[in-house]
């Protein structure tokens, strides 16, 4: 087993054994355990009671943090050129079509969210294998295949996220910086835990939310209390 560094021995120090702790608590605690150097992110991961695997229990959406997610966010607007002025002045990073089209064919994905138009989809499927992987295939159900291009680049530049429970049942997602205080992080977790309990189920029985850990990228993970969401 690997030695833990002075810094590691005092994070899991700070940490009460089989304390569960409030989304509250968790968002202090979590900024005082971290020791990275760097403007680390917070996460959340959340096990859910469901099985991906029937798709009647595939837990999948959108949420709009209220205080943003602290990081600079590329988007890609693929539309036509009567949408591109909107695009560019709702904030798009790169925006156009056929020449962004040969790009990607040629490996380019450097963005992280893709934005475009339903008669656009059409020229995207033979991309699906760069792009699919990289969870960048733009989905109607995520808000980025639109008309109101300009309305989803706005949103996703403010904080909206899309998650998607993997295939053991978790829900992964950013929800800001070590950087934000303590309320800022706790409000983006509330908000992301009340959208998963609007999304339960009918077909999921039992306890939904099982376990809730938050961590920054270079922390041991908080366990959350499921029954003070």
């Amino acid at each position: 087993m690997a030695k833990l560094t002075k810094n590691q021995k005092e994070a899991y120090a700070m940490i009460e054994q089989d304390k569960l702790y409030s989304v509250d608590e968790a968002s202090v605690l979590v900024k005082e355990i971290t020791k990275a150097k760097f403007d680390a992110s917070v996460d959340l991961a959340v096990r859910l009671g469901v099985d991906p695997k029937k798709a009647n229990q595939m837990v999948r959406g959108v949420v709009t943090l209220p205080h943003g997610t602290g990081k600079d966010v590329k988007v890609l607007a693929l539309v036509t050129p009567d949408k591109e002025a909107e695009a560019a002045e709702a904030g798009a990073d790169y925006v156009g079509l056929d020449e962004y089209l040969d790009k990607i064919k040629g490996g380019w994905t450097d963005v992280d969210v893709i934005i475009t138009m339903p008669s656009v989809m059409g020229k995207l499927g033979p991309l699906g294998r760069v792009l699919g992987p990289r969870g960048l295939m733009p989905n109607p159900k995520t808000g980025t295949v639109t008309m109101d291009v300009a309305k989803a680049v706005s949103e996703v530049k403010a904080g909206k996220i899309d998650f998607k429970v993997d295939k053991t049942g978790i829900v992964h997602a950013a929800i800001g910086k070590v950087s934000f205080s303590p309320d800022k992080i706790a409000g983006n977790a509330k908000e992301l835990l009340d959208t998963l309990n609007k999304l339960k189920p009918a077909a999921s029985k039992g306890v939904y939310m099982k376990s809730i850990f938050m961590s920054s990228t270079m922390s041991p993970s908080l366990q959350v209390d499921p029954k003070t969401v």
